[in-house]
């Protein structure tokens, strides 16, 4: 066995734009800022960079196009010591997106294209204390049951939110991405996502650190005040830094501190490739 610290990670690689903002967007006005370039990006490409500059074993499952941006990324990827080899290299495009950062670090994030992920045959067989899927595809129901059927730990990011479409011990999510049914009664809302199997749906909200809710348990951990120089990415890395704590045997409450602590070291350094020494940042 691969032990404690080998996780599969099923979601998007993406090629970010970047551009700089002089100020707030401000939406139907003029807008000044300065083209960055290009840089990796995509949720499950984030969380797999910071598990492994952590020091994990990681298998990422995900997909980009043979043209420049998708080769860089799988570049990037493999030289933090990523395990690609489950990524489709032959994907119809590489998914892009434009980010617009404010002075204040704050992201606003504009989809260009997406490559489509397509799950190889056998992953959930594959040897890792823990799968994360970090994708919307309605149709990864069944691979996530089949890995919790075979004892095997799922946490799942949500949106999606429909009835049984993501079978998992722990979800998690951004509190602004939800509605207000939702955060009346995080747990009841993630049971009916997940099935009877879900042991904690776990949120996120920004400067406002995160909670964890169980069947009767509620749990907070505020988040330390740091000087935010890029957002970008804090909830994936946030995501890593909960299933590094957890693969290791933290308790929720642990391991909740320990995934705010990823997420706001994430946003103290610029971009999305986490420097050596993370997450441990002086």
């Amino acid at each position: 066995a691969q032990g404690m610290n080998s996780f599969v990670v099923l979601g998007s690689i993406a090629w970010d734009e970047v551009v700089d903002l002089d100020g707030p967007l401000r939406t139907g006005s003029h807008n000044g800022g300065r083209w960055r370039g290009g840089r990796v990006g995509g949720g499950a490409a984030n969380t797999a960079m910071a598990l492994a500059r952590a020091g994990a074993r990681v298998h990422l499952v995900s997909a980009a196009g043979p043209d420049a941006a998708g080769r860089s990324i799988i570049a990037q990827l493999e030289a933090l010591g990523v395990d690609t080899s489950f990524v489709d290299r032959q994907a119809d495009q590489t998914t892009r997106s434009l980010v617009l950062l404010d002075a204040r670090g704050e992201r606003t994030v504009v989809n260009l294209a997406r490559a489509v992920v397509a799950v190889p045959a056998g992953i959930e067989t594959v040897d890792a204390s823990w799968l994360y899927v970090r994708s919307g595809d309605p149709g990864l129901a069944g691979l996530l049951a089949r890995r919790v059927g075979r004892g095997g730990r799922v946490l799942a990011h949500v949106p999606p939110v429909q009835t049984g479409i993501r079978p998992a011990q722990v979800l998690v999510g951004s509190a602004s991405d939800l509605d207000e049914a939702f955060l009346a009664d995080p747990f009841a809302a993630g049971e009916r996502i997940a099935g009877d199997v879900l042991e904690w749906m776990v949120l996120t909200d920004g400067a406002g650190g995160a909670g964890a809710y169980g069947r009767d348990d509620r749990l907070g951990q505020p988040a330390p005040d740091v000087e935010v120089v890029d957002s970008t990415g804090a909830g994936d890395v946030f995501a890593a830094g909960l299933l590094y704590a957890l693969a290791n045997g933290a308790a929720m409450a642990e391991a909740l501190g320990t995934a705010v602590r990823w997420g706001s070291a994430s946003v103290r350094y610029d971009g999305t490739v986490p420097p050596e020494g993370f997450p441990s940042l002086r």
